[in-house]
């Protein structure tokens, strides 16, 4: 069913999903899903597929909305684009009016608070957090032991209290999640952390196999990696043959040249004859 609403530039839009869909249907059966699309090509091919949700770059909304009318678009808001707070509004409402229905940040609950107060619809990240990674000392799933569970679970707590109505919870032990996610009134984002959250989220690259190492969370539904492999062969095959052709005079030939019209030629030669002009030098 498609959800009727305006975006944050005042422009009717339909959707596939809503921050108040996805508010209300927590705790329900359905799950929706979401991938990665920074390109109109994924998005659309995102929506083809049925997939409800999916994350780019703030760079990147207006491309992403080319591709796809009705999927919701959560714009990841990056460290470097956006380092002030005025930085970081600027970014964020340029990706809402473009076309964005949230954002994401991982960034301070601060920062959280400044973009709820603009009553944006923010998404936080916990657990493994991977630019934060230095801090837990390795990628490992976070939560696994008592103590870091409950620490892991306050976390949470105040990321709702900070205004966010989202999270992306990214290597979280399985069962902190789904309890998680009956206790809050956050909509969790499950990455790698167990079928209990209510949307369940991978990576564009790794369900299409563009790499040969999948992390242990993934599944590739693809082979783009063979895809990609085979190209790289046809085209080093191709730039091949063509060398070889020039060296042995086959190309150019007559089908890829063009003549003047009948006698121009001696026309010319008889006109640069006359006019002596020497050679070139």
């Amino acid at each position: 069913m498609m959800e009727r609403l305006f975006d944050w530039a005042a422009r009717p839009a339909e959707r596939l999903v809503t921050v108040g869909s996805l508010r209300s249907g927590k705790g329900t059966v359905a799950r929706h899903a979401q991938v990665t699309a920074d390109t109109a090509e994924e998005a659309a091919a995102a929506e083809a597929a049925g997939i409800e949700m999916v994350v780019c770059r703030a760079a990147n909304v207006a491309a992403v909305r080319q591709g796809s009318r009705h999927v919701f678009v959560t714009a990841a808001l990056g460290f470097a684009e956006a380092v002030t707070d005025d930085d970081i509004l600027r970014v964020a409402f340029r990706a809402l009016t473009e076309g964005a229905d949230a954002v994401i940040t991982a960034r301070s609950l601060s920062v959280v608070s400044r973009l709820a107060a603009e009553d944006m619809p923010v998404m936080g990240h916990l657990g493994f957090v991977p630019r934060k990674s230095t801090w837990v000392g390795r990628t490992r799933v976070v939560g696994k032991t008592t103590d870091e569970a409950e620490a892991l679970w306050h976390r949470f707590r105040r990321l709702q209290e900070a205004g966010a109505f989202a999270v992306e919870a990214e290597l979280v032990a399985a069962p902190l999640l789904a309890e998680i996610t009956r206790r809050s009134g956050l909509v969790t984002v499950s990455l790698g952390s167990g079928p209990g959250g209510d949307v369940i989220f991978l990576f564009g690259s790794d369900i299409c196999g563009e790499e040969g190492r999948l992390p242990r969370h993934a599944r590739a539904y693809g082979d783009m990696a063979r895809l990609r492999q085979s190209i790289r062969d046809e085209r080093a095959s191709a730039f091949a043959a063509f060398r070889a052709d020039v060296a042995q005079g086959g190309f150019p030939g007559t089908t890829n040249t063009a003549a003047m019209e009948p006698g121009q030629w001696e026309e010319l030669l008889e006109r640069l004859g006359q006019a002596d002009c020497g050679t070139f030098r």
